[in-house]
């Protein structure tokens, strides 16, 4: 995957051509049920190369913003709002248990029928996550969605696309979950790294019980952290509501 950089910025060409699309969808410029401009007239518009208008494309689909109709074009898809609506409703320990379910499943379907070429894209992700976390030095949220999305996209299943493309949006967006999520991720990357490439090897070898246990294995790992970092929070939290009752029924101050 040849990913061009802004020299000026750092930043990921993709990441700035999928900003300014958002903004032209939400603008109502490119709406719902519309088909976006070729891949010629957005290379021009956004004056980049073909390739990094592809790579805004799969970030877009990973997204649930566009769906790619081959023969046909790019077209705008209508937004899911529904599970965003719940608000804070939704916990962190929800989203992730649903995650271990459905990705779980996607990922024992997709083990007979991903592609090869799906496989090739898979490693040049896995080489993106890396480089993302070298540089961004945070979780590197936009290459590991579009691994889960391409794992998911290899199910040929389009409801579970629906279903674990609205758990991301959730992920994104509402912000107890994704304050939590970047919290957990932020705990050790290395092996967040190594679990990634197991789900891969597990579907390299076509082996629907290795994927499953792979996928279900990386959630593992989140739902710990998960708790690990509630329960100090909660700890933290009441050792300083601790100190405010001491300080506040202290002793000495009653008889000075």
């Amino acid at each position: 995957m040849n990913t061009q950089v802004n020299s000026s910025t750092g930043t990921r060409l993709y990441r700035q051509v999928v900003t300014k699309i958002l903004t032209l969808t939400d603008s109502g410029e490119y709406p719902a049920g519309s088909r976006l401009p070729s891949e010629r007239e957005l290379a021009e518009r956004f004056s980049v190369s073909r390739p990094t208008i592809r790579e805004a494309v799969i970030a877009l689909e990973a997204q649930g913003v566009v769906t790619v109709k081959t023969g046909s074009g790019v077209y705008v898809r209508e937004r899911q709002p529904e599970l965003l609506n719940l608000g804070q409703a939704v916990s962190p320990f929800e989203l992730i248990e649903a995650r271990v379910y459905l990705e779980g499943e996607a990922a024992a379907i997709a083990a007979s029928l991903i592609t090869d070429a799906q496989l090739s894209l898979l490693k040049e992700l896995l080489k993106e996550m890396a480089d993302e976390n070298i540089q961004d030095n945070i979780a590197s949220a936009g290459a590991d969605r579009k691994f889960h999305s391409l794992i998911c996209e290899a199910s040929n299943n389009k409801i579970l696309g629906l279903f674990i493309s609205q758990l991301w949006e959730a992920q994104e967006n509402v912000e107890n979950i994704k304050r939590a999520h970047t919290a957990v991720c932020m705990k050790d990357i290395e092996q967040r790294m190594a679990e990634h490439e197991a789900i891969y090897e597990a579907l390299k070898s076509r082996d629907a019980n290795s994927a499953r246990a792979a996928m279900r294995s990386h959630f593992a790992r989140m739902m710990t952290a998960l708790h690990q970092t509630t329960e100090e929070a909660a700890v933290n939290e009441a050792k300083l509501n601790a100190l405010k009752i001491r300080e506040r029924f202290s002793f000495k101050r009653m008889v000075d």
